[in-house]
């Protein structure tokens, strides 16, 4: 049978295996199950013996049968195989239970005395007893087998690979070593040129020795060379999409002397910061390119990200076009619509009619918002996924901002962009990004960023309240929020679930991975405004709750009440995460800080400081001194400077949690690939698929590397990188 790297499992293995491959992995064709890779290699002289098994852990050994038995059991019904292996040193038990006794003999027959095979299973123990109970195992056919299987276990290393308990390691390595002798061809995606200057195998090469490799000296090579694959695969595939947007046809939004956006520039009380001016300078020459804008604009926290959003909307609106800006949350979309209000001024918004669109307003409210947006009446429109509804419509949608865009899932983004007639596009965040995250992840898109902060800032200091080795420092911490308050300020607690008593979390809140066996949070916004209430300053003061499971107008409302400083202390989780803008508010208290992310800290962080008032950040938790979630909290307290806390957070959670789950694309193609340790690799091959690229925008002459691009970044993977 001869096998390519588009046959499906079912026809290279049989329906059993495939389905079985298929369930436990996602695996449906060859070269899927060729990009499952050993995650080490065991060294047959250095297998763990018997004797030094760990407990708890699941592991494979190779052991002969020393003596086998089958019972009835005594105190149930059913019956037990019972069977001793040894490997020359140590001795171990296998345990069995069966139905009857008949199904017990059975087993027990086909592990006979003298039987030597591999075998897998978690170890436990019993009356002191080192054992397996219902191990996976695969005997040896014969002696002259078993020889032969010995003799080469003694000088070639063992693949292991990831598996589960359906699923074992050799079991992979067989079905991988079936595979491998039917491939007859593997498609090359590294020219022969490049393959000799990068020192690099063949594809064919690679995967041989990172499956099966003779010695430890074959693995390095065939990794090195696979990295390259997926780099180069990613990148081209990003600029192929790139060149798929450049290919469309765009509508000029020029400025006009003396138009909205010269008139607004005049009317502001400060001057544009020199990054601001920068970025936006850019913005203006994509809106009168021959092709869509596809820019991403990174900024910290309070960098004027939403003021240059909001000059490219007046820019489009000269002409007649509309922009949509969509946010996460209700409360945040008020807050932009708000800001921009007020940002305009009474001379402007009139002529722009900027317009509030949500799932929660009253329908009598929501009909006349969606009229003024499908007339075209208002220019400017500001929104949540009511943007995105069938019901919604625009008159000329000229350009999609799209706020903190890793909250959104990528089918979201892509409905409003397809409500207009290849609509510019603009990506705000506030989480900086690693230049070579952002290279991977949005390959696709122009990038910008804003680092220098507008001038009045009085900024933040930051300090860690360890209660694990300071339990005392956590009264201290309310009365420093009581002096604050006292002196005509606001103040933030921030806590990670709305209730511990229920466990709930807020939906869709990413909170940093935690050991296993933690618990969950300690504090939730319920438990805490109950345990204010008695504190002797704190308790008499005005004081809020602010939650996802609230209604949409009791939260705007809580918020815009904090806003016009009706409200001391608001208790909150993570919705006031971004974009809330209250410059009185001088302290960010987060509850249990190591249950957040680096990004996510340094985003609560940000909602203080934000005027005149100096801003405190205090960062609570009772993670121990040396572990990694202290690490996160005392890494955001030690700098301000959000781009390098995004190297920490890579560094610390690893590029599989950063790139987020709605990188589909992105997270199916690494697989080797490291976007810290290889950040030289992906700037290579980002080089190098430009270069391919200009001589060959269709791959016709590179078809091992269009046909690595099909089978890598498949069309759902493809659509998801388009989208962001």
């Amino acid at each position: 049978m001869s096998l390519t790297l588009d046959s499906s499992l079912e026809e290279a293995l049989g329906a059993t295996p495939a389905k079985t491959l298929d369930r436990a992995f996602g695996m449906t064709s060859v070269g899927d199950l060729l990009s499952h890779y050993p995650r080490r290699y065991a060294d047959p002289g250095e297998l763990t013996p018997i004797r030094e098994l760990p407990l708890g852990e699941t592991v494979t050994i190779v052991a002969e049968v020393l003596s086998s038995s089958a019972r009835a059991m005594r105190n149930r019904r059913g019956a037990m195989a019972d069977v001793v292996i040894g490997d020359g040193i140590g001795k171990m038990s296998l345990t069995f239970f069966a139905k009857n006794l008949g199904a017990a003999k059975w087993r027990s027959e086909e592990l006979a005395v003298g039987r030597r095979g591999v075998f897998s299973g978690k170890v436990g123990e019993f009356n002191g007893v080192t054992q397996f109970a219902h191990p996976e195992y695969e005997l040896f056919d014969d002696e002259d087998a078993a020889r032969r299987r010995a003799d080469a276990r003694a000088a070639v290393l063992i693949p292991i690979y990831p598996a589960t308990a359906s699923l074992q390691t050799w079991q992979i390595a067989k079905f991988v070593g079936r595979v491998l002798d039917a491939v007859d061809e593997v498609p090359e995606p590294l020219s022969a040129d490049v393959r000799a200057r990068e020192e690099l195998l063949t594809a064919r090469e690679a995967l041989e020795q990172i499956h099966r490799p003779k010695t430890r000296n074959d693995i390095d090579p065939a990794v090195r060379t696979l990295r390259m694959h997926e780099a180069l695969t990613l990148q081209t595939a990003l600029l192929q999409q790139r060149d798929a947007v450049r290919s469309l046809a765009a509508t000029a939004r020029p400025a006009k002397p003396g138009g909205l956006l010269e008139r607004f520039d005049a009317s502001l009380p400060y001057s544009l910061t020199p990054d601001q001016q920068t970025v936006g300078d850019q913005v203006a020459a994509d809106l009168v390119g021959s092709w869509p804008m596809n820019r991403l604009v990174q900024g910290e926290v309070g960098s004027g990200k939403t003021l240059v959003a909001l000059r490219a909307m007046l820019q489009v609106a000269e002409s007649g076009g509309q922009a949509a800006l969509i946010a996460p949350t209700e409360v945040l979309a008020g807050q932009h619509l708000r800001s921009i209000t007020k940002m305009l001024g009474p001379q402007l918004a009139p002529l722009v009619m900027p317009t509030l669109l949500t799932g929660q307003m009253p329908a009598a409210e929501r009909r006349k918002a969606a009229l003024r947006v499908a007339s075209g009446q208002a220019l400017i429109v500001v929104g949540t996924h009511a943007l995105l509804g069938e019901k919604t419509t625009f008159a000329d949608l000229g350009l999609v901002v799209v706020d903190e865009q890793h909250r959104f899932g990528v089918e979201q983004r892509e409905a409003l962009r397809a409500k207009g007639s290849s609509p510019h596009a603009l990506v705000l965040t506030a989480t900086p990004i690693p230049r070579t995250v952002a290279m991977t992840v949005f390959g696709d898109l122009d990038t910008s960023v804003i680092r220098t902060m507008p001038k009045g800032r009085a900024g933040i200091e930051s300090f860690v309240a360890p209660l694990a080795e300071h339990p005392r420092w956590f009264n201290r911490v309310w009365e420093r929020a009581a002096e604050e308050i006292a002196q005509g300020r606001q103040v933030f607690a921030v806590c990670a679930a709305i209730d511990t008593t229920k466990k709930t979390a807020e939906a869709g809140e990413q909170l940093a991975p935690q050991p296993e066996g933690a618990s969950g949070p300690r504090w939730g916004v319920v438990q805490l405004d109950e345990a204010l209430a008695t504190h002797p300053r704190l308790g008499t003061l005005r004081r809020a709750v602010l939650h996802g499971r609230m209604p949409s107008d009791e939260k705007d409302a809580v918020m815009q009440a904090f806003a016009r400083g009706e409200i001391d202390l608001l208790l909150a989780t993570t919705v006031i995460e971004v974009g809330v803008d209250v410059p009185n508010a001088s302290t960010m208290i987060v509850l249990d800080a190591d249950r957040f992310g680096v990004s996510q800290l340094h985003q609560l962080r940000g909602r203080v400081g934000r005027g005149g008032v100096p801003g405190l950040c205090l960062l609570v938790t009772e993670a121990e001194e040396g572990s990694v979630a202290r690490e996160r909290v005392d890494a955001v307290a030690a700098t301000l400077d959000g781009f390098a806390l995004a190297e920490v957070d890579l560094e610390l959670r690893g590029e599989g949690d950063v790139l987020g789950a709605a990188q589909a694309g992105v997270r199916s193609s690494l697989k080797l690939l490291r976007v810290v340790k290889d950040s030289r690799l992906i700037v290579k091959a980002r080089e190098l698929a430009e270069v391919i690229l200009a001589d060959d925008p269709d791959l016709e002459a590179n078809p091992g590397l269009k046909s690595a691009i099909v089978r890598r970044v498949s069309d759902e993977d493809r659509a998801a990188l388009a989208k962001n």
